[in-house]
């Protein structure tokens, strides 16, 4: 398959430029927790505890410029901003959907703690 060049950056195949736009440590998550409703950013926040602001602020640009959440501003004092999948967002959940199950069934393999599964089953992450 020949390489494809998108916004300056060489792409050598489809997994490649998926991955750049939904891979990395937060991006799946964030689509995950905005599949079955809107929610603000500090509801966001609140259900990845680990993400920092600014990586949160960061990847939902990003999520937004590429099209998978779209954002709305209501003008309110203070301000209410909200987040909501879009139906390409969607499409991608169904990726992260088969991913999630994958890791699931790879950490029971290694013998990763069972209890933690249940955990991040329950848990949605």
């Amino acid at each position: 398959m020949p390489e494809f060049l998108y916004k300056s950056k060489l792409y050598y195949n489809p997994v490649e430029f998926a991955m750049d736009r939904i891979g990395g440590t937060w991006k799946m998550p964030i689509l995950w927790r905005l599949k079955d409703r809107v929610m603000r950013y500090g509801e966001l926040k609140k259900s990845i505890p680990r993400i920092t602001d600014k990586m949160l602020s960061t990847q939902l640009r990003d999520l937004e410029l590429e099209g998978f959440v779209s954002r709305q501003v209501f003008a309110e004092v203070p301000p209410r901003v909200e987040y909501r999948i879009t139906s390409r967002g969607k499409r991608a959940v169904t990726i992260i959907t088969e991913i999630r199950n994958y890791g699931l069934l790879l950490m029971k393999e290694f013998g990763v703690d069972q209890q933690r599964i249940r955990e991040i089953r329950k848990s949605g992450d």
